[in-house]
């Protein structure tokens, strides 16, 4: 499934919910099934800069040339986001990673205006490192 296809699921779960009280509880339980990272990958190298909270990222690239991705945070709804930034990016490819449009996806899905400046300018530090591992992987 390609990465406008997952946009497409996302958007998907999000409309069957109600208010964003309820899709605020839906953020958090997707953080809740990331898989915890190790001490060791809680380092100063893997960390996020210009996140009001703690976050983590740890890019893998893979020999088919994509680039899996984990991460974790100390805040419950910055899991949550870090656990759909997991669902968009993971497992694509460098082109398809710097090709799509991740501030119109967050609009599409109702989170540009519904998070804090805080948390929205978190957001966009994990997406900027994101796309800064596919255009190392990519040179």
């Amino acid at each position: 499934m390609g990465i406008e296809a997952e946009l497409a699921e996302l958007s998907a779960e999000f409309e069957v919910l109600g208010d964003w009280e309820e899709r605020y509880r839906y953020v958090i339980d997707l953080g809740r099934d990331l898989a915890p990272l190790s001490d060791a990958e809680r380092s100063d190298a893997n960390k996020v800069r210009g996140c009001a909270s703690q976050v983590w990222l740890v890019t893998e690239p893979q020999a088919d040339g994509t680039l899996a991705f984990r991460g974790d945070s100390d805040a419950h709804i910055v899991r949550g986001l870090i656990a759909i930034l997991l669902r968009l990016y993971s497992g694509r490819g460098p082109e398809e990673i710097l090709g799509f449009d991740a501030p119109a996806a967050f609009a599409a899905l109702g989170l540009s205006g519904a998070l804090s400046q805080q948390r929205s300018n978190g957001l966009a530090s994990m997406v900027a490192r994101i796309r800064r591992d596919a255009e190392a992987v990519k040179a």
